[in-house]
């Protein structure tokens, strides 16, 4: 990519946004006894009455020291959908431009193209579940602006080759987004690694996973400083609230309790997937780097509605492309676990 030109990508219209400026982007230093009145806030202390940083400094600080990337290569959302939100807004133009998919995977990369106007072009992975380079080479326009790969992938739980990802992001003409919202249960090393080498590569992380907290809507991305700047120009200013962020400093001082969470979440996938194989209604349990197990069963309706009959709540996935009779189990703790198969021996009689 070393002729890539980013402006070519970018909307006419986004190049132009003159990015509102908020009362706290005015300032980077806060000092004791500042009296704010910028801000039209109530002024009674009461921990949230003042506006959130918009730049989530202590937050993108500790990542920075996390991942060993800049800060100014970090941008956060409220979720990873606002993230993906804004990429569809910078690089696509609505009625115009057109995405890559490759189904089965995670369903909101379509709901974001029609919400914003665009062609969702679906190239199926192959039988191993792994992206088909050429078929997506030769679906690809003038107006196909982004590749959304998601690795490990959801639905199917598996990693693409290495040298699969490398390959098209190398001859992609586009921008190419990674979604690693599972990579902490994988042994694959991230992309956030190799950011230097592809200036077209984006790569979305998440708090929701592995660290737990899906319930603070906190998503990342990784990019260029180039294409973070731009998704700053364009983002609401206090789209992380305060809240969020305070809980995210906690946890990310926390990062012993995370790794050994994971560490027992990768056991018990280890234990689930041995015992799902043992249950006489289950045709194949695929191998995961994810903290979810995909299952293909005699019948994916019929066992799903006689799991929520015994009070278990998993994922029918069997209208998905590939996934026919499929279910997608998440890893639980061990009494959940256990207490699915015990629930899967009773149905299997």
């Amino acid at each position: 990519m070393s002729n890539f030109d980013l402006s070519k990508l970018i909307r006419d219209n986004i190049k132009n946004v003159k990015p509102y400026s908020s009362a706290r982007d005015e300032y980077k230093e806060i000092s004791d006894g500042m009296v704010f009145i910028d801000a039209n806030e109530n002024p009674f202390q009461n921990g949230v009455n003042r506006y959130p940083d918009p730049q989530q400094r202590d937050v993108k600080s500790q990542l920075s020291a996390l991942k060993g990337i800049a800060t100014d290569q970090i941008l956060l959302g409220n979720g990873s959908d606002e993230i993906l939100d804004l990429i569809f807004r910078v690089f696509c133009e609505p009625n115009k431009d057109s995405i890559i998919t490759l189904p089965p995977t995670y369903g909101m990369y379509e709901v974001l193209a029609n919400i914003n106007a665009i062609d969702t072009i679906k190239i199926e992975l192959d039988s191993n579940f792994q992206p088909n380079v050429d078929a997506i080479l030769d679906a690809t326009t003038d107006h196909t602006k982004l590749l959304f790969l998601c690795s490990p992938n959801n639905p199917t739980a598996n990693s693409f080759k290495a040298t699969t990802i490398e390959n098209l992001i190398g001859k992609f003409s586009g921008i190419v987004v990674i979604d690693e919202a599972y990579i902490d249960f994988s042994k694959e090393a991230s992309w956030v690694n190799r950011l230097q080498e592809f200036p077209n590569l984006i790569v979305t992380q998440t708090f929701s996973k592995a660290y737990g907290m899906a319930g603070i809507r906190l998503g990342v991305c990784y990019a260029s400083a180039e294409i973070i700047a731009i998704l700053n120009r364009i983002k609401p200013p206090y789209n992380v609230n305060e809240l969020t962020q305070i809980k995210a400093l906690e946890r990310l001082s926390q990062p012993n309790d995370v790794s050994e969470e994971i560490k027992r979440i990768i056991s018990q996938r280890v234990w689930l997937s041995c015992e799902l194989k043992k249950v006489s209604f289950v045709k194949i349990v695929y191998a995961s780097d994810a903290n979810f197990l995909l299952v293909k069963v005699d019948d994916a309706n019929l066992r799903y509605a006689q799991l929520i009959k015994s009070g278990i709540v998993a994922r029918n996935r069997t209208n998905q492309p590939l996934c026919n009779n499929c279910l997608r189990f998440t890893v639980g703790t061990q009494l959940e676990n256990i207490k699915l198969i015990k629930a899967l021996y009773n149905l299997a009689g």
